[in-house]
């Protein structure tokens, strides 16, 4: 562990983190994981300083100058790391995408990266070379001539890096963003940002006793995709400023076999993580009581959750599977974050677990579904960043659910290449997330968003509500999910549409469940369901953090698009 007396300033730069690493952390380093979960390559802070510099040096060599668009679409990787980060070391500024599926991408993920390439004027794209066969044969021509594999980059010989060190107040990345919206915009992260937010969670994470995590911690183990704010920031980037050794699974890996991942949380010191909820779901669906056999998570000291709405059956059933092998649940620490806000805002400091309130009386009584759930308490915001609830009247008192805002250096600096979106995001130095919450004693407390509210019959209901009454049913929420939103029905205003993944052992009981379903959401939240449709697991559009892309199923819904059981 860090001494944290000793420990060094912030520096004011991404490629700064990396140096500030390789020279004070030199025996710590990155592991990547090959896909089964077995076998790793592991190199230290100088080991990687050493390939990114040289990275930077073939981007110099292919004519990359600083601000231009760079898209990485390759797995985790050391391809990725040197590719993404020596376009950071030259001042170029990198998009990280997700690629396709493993046995092709597929038409609609082909059209998203060609929209991204087109509407960033992107000089490069960095893919595999089975994907550049993709493009080709989905007659993306003119985005191949953009397109470089891995191998290609490596083989280019590097030339001295000309352009001037990026500064602070300088763009350091894009981070593409599409949340439950379905719409991706490109997020401008200046590096000042970026360190403040890493900053602030190296300090918010954990006791206040126990200090910042360089002071207790020794490893982070992740699985989340780099192309994610979380994945890239809070389990990459936060690493590496904090000088502790970094092991990454891939998704696919945590996908298939989580218990995997749950091992080496024991296996390398003291350590921290970030996961959305459905990664914690997801290990008690797919870890069953006899695997969890000689599990040893006593070093596990914080299990933080964001992303998505937290559910506190998640953590229950979370802590009631795993407490026995040494999980600690108070160990869970929820926390609040979008990428226009870099990543974290919120963090719960009291390690005290996950804490619940019931919802205001008003909104209770504003509407009977919206008092089905207590709300998790996500934290105070980090230090410099300010949180406020605020309705058409302005700035709400405590307890009064609103749009929560937020205010600070780790705030972005807007959309690329889109002033109207930057101007409703971004309103007298607000940020205005499109979250629905309220502030408790200086703390927040995320209910919903905006966009997705559902009013029927002139109640306001949250789809994730619905959503876990359903899964309540199914016993999904982790790779099993489902979405619900309205429809409009003529006079009769709008209806509810539910669609439920199920796998192929519940096929033969399908009538059983919309039985079930439909009376369970009738009894706890006095609703009726217009239309319930099954369909298999992989159908509903989700993020790679697991949140429901509820507007992209519903058009995927009214088109005709799903493939129903």
């Amino acid at each position: 562990m860090a001494n944290p007396s000793a420990f060094p300033d912030p520096p004011a730069t991404l490629h700064g983190v990396l140096e500030r690493a390789a020279a004070y952390f030199p025996e710590r380093g990155v592991a990547i994981f090959d896909g089964r979960g077995r076998k790793y390559e592991r190199r230290t802070y100088p080991e990687m300083l050493a390939a990114v510099q040289a990275a930077a040096g073939r981007w110099t060599a292919l004519g990359v100058k600083p601000g231009d668009r760079v898209v990485v679409c390759l797995p985790t990787s050391w391809e990725w790391v040197e590719a993404w980060l020596g376009a950071v070391a030259c001042g170029a500024l990198p998009v990280a995408i997700a690629r396709g599926a493993a046995m092709g991408a597929g038409e609609a993920h082909i059209r998203k990266v060609e929209a991204v390439i087109e509407r960033l004027s992107s000089r490069y794209l960095v893919a595999s070379a089975a994907f550049r066969q993709e493009l080709g044969r989905f007659d993306a021509h003119h985005i191949v001539e953009k397109t470089l594999t891995s191998e290609e980059l490596v083989a280019v010989t590097p030339e001295p890096v000309k352009a001037p060190r990026p500064d602070g107040e300088d763009l350091a990345f894009l981070q593409l963003t599409s949340g439950s919206t379905g719409m991706v915009r490109a997020v401008q992260i200046p590096h000042r940002a970026a360190i403040h937010n890493v900053a602030g969670m190296n300090a918010g994470i954990g006791s206040t006793e126990d200090g910042p995590t360089h002071a207790w911690a020794e490893s982070v183990v992740s699985w989340l995709p780099l192309h994610h704010d979380m994945g890239l920031l809070g389990c990459f980037f936060l690493p590496i400023f904090a000088g502790i050794d970094l092991w990454m699974f891939q998704p696919t890996t945590f996908l298939a076999r989580p218990g995997e991942w749950l091992k080496h949380l024991g296996r390398h010191g003291t350590s921290f993580v970030p996961a959305p909820n459905f990664g914690y779901q997801l290990c008690v669906e797919r870890i069953a009581p006899e695997k969890r056999a000689g599990l040893d998570l006593s070093s596990w000291r914080i299990a933080l959750t964001g992303a998505e709405m937290v559910r506190p059956e998640t953590v229950t059933a979370f802590n009631e599977a795993f407490a026995p092998h040494g999980f600690d649940p108070r160990a869970f620490q929820p926390c609040y974050g979008l990428a226009e806000g870099t990543l974290a805002v919120t963090i719960d400091q009291c390690v005290e677990g996950v804490r619940t309130r019931a919802l205001p009386e008003a909104a209770a009584a504003d509407s009977e579904a919206m008092s089905l759930s207590e709300v998790v308490c996500v934290g105070a915001p980090l230090d410099g960043l300010e949180v406020k609830v605020a309705g058409p009247g302005g700035e709400l008192p405590d307890g009064e659910i609103g749009e929560v805002l937020a205010r600070g250096p780790s705030v972005f600096s807007g959309y690329y290449n889109d002033a109207e979106a930057t101007a409703e995001a971004l309103r007298d130095g607000w940020l205005h997330t499109g979250d629905l919450g309220f502030v408790h004693d200086g703390e927040l407390y995320v209910t919903g968003r905006i966009k997705d509210l559902l009013i029927v019959r002139g109640n306001n209901v949250m789809p994730h509500e619905i959503e876990w009454v359903v899964e309540s049913v199914t016993g999904g929420g982790g790779a099993l999910r489902s979405g619900a939103f309205s429809v409009a029905h003529g006079a009769q205003g709008e209806e509810v549409v539910v669609v439920v993944e199920v796998d192929h052992r519940e096929r033969d009981r399908l009538g059983d469940l919309d039985r079930d379903i439909r009376r369970k959401i009738g009894r706890t939240l006095s609703l009726p369901v217009a239309d319930l449709t099954f369909v298999r697991r992989g159908q509903i559009p989700k993020t790679t953090s697991g949140k429901v892309q509820r507007r992209e199923l519903r058009d995927r819904y009214l088109r005709g698009a799903l493939r129903r059981l």
